[in-house]
């Protein structure tokens, strides 16, 4: 099962840009669909973006689109989520999730998790 790393979180200011990257090993990383989920304090985890295995079709939620753009490479097993413009009420562990299959909007078909990693941004 492939084991995902997430990074590039931190703290930044309202308006701002972030990159996260979500590293995968011990897996097929270019087989799984990637998505990014984020749960803010005292709420239940919620989605974000998902991209497919090949990188030909993504899918947002309301609050990333046009403001959040996923991507990925296969060649280095390396997911990204950039996010620009970024508001307070984007503050939230993210988490990159892997998928064997075509993506989903629903946490629950992804059966590979990273820890997640912190994004704060203030106003």
């Amino acid at each position: 099962q492939a084991r995902l790393v997430e990074s590039g979180g931190g703290l930044v200011q309202a308006g701002g840009s972030l990159r996260l990257s979500c590293t995968t090993s011990g897996g097929t990383f270019d087989k799984y669909a990637m998505g990014w989920f984020r749960q803010a304090p005292g709420k239940n985890r919620e989605f974000v973006a998902f991209i497919t295995w090949g990188g030909g079709d993504a899918y947002y939620s309301d609050s990333a689109k046009g403001r959040f753009t996923i991507a990925r490479d296969n060649a280095r097993n390396t997911g990204y989520l950039q996010m620009n413009r970024l508001k307070p009420e984007d503050t939230a562990v993210y988490y990159c999730a892997g998928d064997p299959g075509a993506g989903s909007t629903r946490e629950e078909v992804y059966t590979s998790w990273g820890q997640g990693t912190q994004v704060t941004v203030s106003s």
